[in-house]
């Protein structure tokens, strides 16, 4: 590997802080969300790697924030942007890539029979949002605290840390509760009856609805749907599903990341649920820009034109919702996961990697410091220092001598691209990597950790 300077990564954070607000269009890329040794440009992509501007190349588990479920630069997903390119991008009335997106995502997914596609999730989020809002004629919307982001629009970053620029009267109407808690959620309908509109949550993160989906002995399965068995009664999801069709509000699953990745029909196919309204992004497109919400027609058709006499409703209007590439890059993913499994792919490489990190760390005797929680497509890599406590430091130094054995990983998000090559380059790194791990614990990471420790995105001062 080739090395950069910490002179020109420098010249490369100035350049871009004084280009764009942030240093990048996601908060989730900036500096403060990775070690100082990682490079702040990437300029290109293929499978399961990138390269730096310096010509290195890393291993990559973040995969364009998990946006990336196939592998970089597939040839046959480029190949089906490309002739949508040729197809002219952009048209004056509605395409016929975008009749038949629409017409796969609606056959893929049973329980939506109309949808709108966009740009990014927070348009299909917000526009979750208005239809339950103009289905119900009611004002408020529940979301549990521990599932960190739904939208960048006020409605819901005016609930987080992040309040400067927002009205207050804007968040007013969105009510907090504990995931895997029904009483908490209850509450708010007790405390406001007949007012809430809908419950928008992600089905699961690396924190899963209780009692967790098994195979009756007590262990994620590989791959599958859940099934209601003896060892697992109602779970939070279905519990969920049945307070909200008891008092009339809209039941929203966000499956922004877990679509694609959970079960090729999403996780609430997984999990045994149905619900009223779907927001699907991240996974849609190997990396395209494309965001869809979708539900149930009866919903969905507030957004209508067709319905003689009815109130109209302004649902998601966006000059480039439907841009052409992108949907051809849809279409064309989706045959691919049809046809060759790349979500049973993701289950068997993460479940397979989780394993190796546990004999890794137990090789370095620090099983109790380094281990994975959640179910193989949810994987968290959890460090800690020797009282057990969840250490930000210890995390960046793991990420930074990750880093400089070639391994950029942000979080744990794989691709069809991943192999057992892959995951032999982990573990190396990793290995050595718990070296200075080791190191620290008995030192501190004063002397090894090279720049500030990483910070989390909701915080309230820079």
């Amino acid at each position: 590997m080739s090395t950069n300077t910490q002179s020109d990564f420098e010249s490369l954070r100035t350049r871009l802080h004084r280009a764009i607000p942030g240093g990048a269009h996601t908060y989730s890329r900036g500096d403060d969300q990775f070690p100082s040794v990682a490079p702040p440009l990437l300029e290109r992509a293929k499978g399961a790697y990138v390269w730096d501007t310096a010509g290195n190349r890393f291993l990559d588990y973040g995969m364009a924030l998990r946006t990336v479920t196939v592998g970089y630069a597939d040839d046959r997903i480029n190949a089906a942007a490309m002739a949508q390119i040729a197809n002219g991008v952009n048209l004056t009335r509605a395409s016929l890539i975008e009749l038949i997106a629409a017409e796969t995502l609606i056959d893929l997914i049973p329980s939506i029979d109309m949808v709108k596609f966009a740009k990014n999730g927070s348009n299909v989020t917000t526009a979750a949002v208005k239809i339950a809002r103009a289905f119900t004629g009611r004002r408020y919307v529940c979301v549990p605290r521990q599932q960190p982001f739904f939208s960048f629009d006020d409605w819901f970053i005016g609930t987080t840390a992040l309040k400067r620029g927002i009205p207050a009267e804007h968040a007013s109407t969105t009510l907090v509760f504990d995931y895997n808690d029904i009483d908490s959620l209850k509450a708010h309908f007790d405390a406001h009856p007949g007012e809430i509109a809908a419950v928008m949550m992600e089905p699961a993160t690396a924190l899963t609805p209780c009692p967790a989906t098994c195979d009756k002995q007590g262990k994620w399965p590989a791959t599958g749907i859940c099934v209601t068995c003896d060892c697992n009664p109602e779970n939070f999801l279905q519990k969920v599903q049945r307070l909200c069709r008891a008092q009339g509000a809209l039941f929203i699953l966000d499956e922004m990341i877990t679509g694609f990745r959970w079960h090729l029909q999403g996780a609430q196919t997984f999990f045994g649920v149905t619900p009223d309204i779907t927001t699907f992004g991240k996974g849609m497109a190997n990396g395209f820009s494309v965001a869809a919400v979708g539900g149930r027609r009866e919903v969905m058709e507030v957004g209508a034109i067709n319905r003689e006499g009815m109130e109209r409703t302004f649902l998601l209007s966006t000059t480039h919702g439907a841009e052409m590439p992108g949907l051809g890059a849809f279409v064309e993913t989706v045959r691919i996961y049809r046809s060759e499994d790349v979500v049973g792919h993701h289950w068997r490489y993460c479940s397979t990697l989780a394993k190796g990190i546990a004999q890794v760390a137990t090789k370095h005797g620090l099983s109790e410091q380094i281990h994975t929680e959640g179910p193989a497509v949810a994987l968290n890599l959890v460090a800690r220092d020797r009282d057990g406590a969840v250490s930000a430091p210890l995390r960046t130094l793991l990420a930074q001598e990750l880093l400089k054995r070639g391994v950029m990983m942000p979080c744990i998000a794989v691709s069809q691209a991943h192999g057992d090559r892959e995951i032999e380059l982990t573990l190396d790194a990793l290995d050595g990597a718990l070296t200075v791990y080791g190191q620290a614990l008995d030192q501190g990471v004063d002397g090894l950790l090279q720049g500030p420790v990483v910070r989390p995105v909701f915080r309230s001062h820079n």
